[in-house]
């Protein structure tokens, strides 16, 4: 079975292109996934997941390239959330709710009027193996420009991240810096809607990341370690669905869902049994 994949990869240009394209995205949702899990903005991440359909949508309608309407309307999205949030007594996730839900149902409704269910089922949930030569060549440029942007502003995403207090009073422009870090996420997800769609790509930034953390308390290492993780997740992923004619974005989903249930029981420092022995053990102190 391994060796039919292998042989797959060498005659066929469609699952090279998959494969490539399916690392890149593990790699980079893993990335910036980190600071999504350290900033507590999981649903922030799965808000602008959804909120770009309708830009996917518009774009098919008049023609354009579906990066543009989907990083437009993410990025309206993002904002939108800030703004309820600061200007009304809501809580953030209730804006975060609010705004997602209409912009999905928006977008559902404008695909229904540009393309068929086949197309729609294959923008929520992905379809790795029609990736073409463009979408890797976008999906390798969004990687470059994240790995670009966190190796530049590291130390204030750092900052930002553990302390935003501090780092106001250090005179960093926390709003830019989370706003910066919001149009990034956008290009993420954008770009991973052919490998794992709408719905699933919440899942590739958040379950390493946050396998990742259950395994180290230093951001470097679990940025290297998430990355590594949804690598792996991709190409174990991709072998199933190929070998096995699964669906490519929920069979790599489930393989990053298998390593954080891993990391979650098994965790040196972390893990359900080393917590359940610390408790037995200060149980027989006492």
């Amino acid at each position: 079975m391994i060796q039919n994949f292998i042989d797959g990869l060498m005659t066929y240009d469609f699952l090279q292109n998959a494969l490539i394209t399916s690392v890149i995205v593990g790699a980079v949702s893993g990335l910036i996934g980190s600071f999504i899990i350290l900033r507590g903005m999981s649903l922030m991440g799965d808000a602008i997941s959804h909120a770009v359909l309708p830009g996917v949508a518009v774009s098919y309608i008049v023609g354009a390239n579906y990066m543009i309407g989907a990083s437009l309307f993410g990025i309206l999205a993002a904002a939108l959330i800030g703004f309820v949030t600061q200007k009304s007594q809501l809580k953030n996730d209730t804006a975060i709710g609010i705004v997602f839900s209409s912009f999905f149902a928006l977008g559902i409704i404008l695909i229904s009027f540009a393309q068929s269910s086949t197309d729609l089922y294959h923008i929520l949930f992905g379809n790795v193996l029609a990736v073409r030569p463009s979408d890797l060549y976008t999906t390798a440029g969004v990687a470059i420009a994240v790995a670009v942007f966190i190796g530049l502003f590291y130390k204030e995403l750092l900052v930002s991240s553990f302390d935003p207090v501090m780092a106001q009073a250090y005179g960093l422009k926390v709003q830019v810096i989370h706003y910066a870090l919001m149009f990034f996420l956008t290009l993420v997800a954008v770009s991973s809607l052919q490998t794992v769609g709408t719905v699933l790509v919440v899942a590739m930034l958040v379950t390493p990341a946050a396998t990742a953390y259950l395994l180290t308390d230093r951001l470097v290492v679990m940025m290297f370690l998430s990355s590594g993780i949804g690598i792996v997740s991709a190409i174990i992923g991709l072998f199933f669905s190929y070998s096995y004619n699964l669906a490519s974005g929920a069979t790599i989903v489930l393989t990053t869902a298998v390593f954080f249930m891993i990391a979650f029981i098994f965790s040196p420092k972390q893990g359900f049994f080393k917590k359940n022995n610390t408790k037995e053990l200060s149980h027989e102190e006492i």
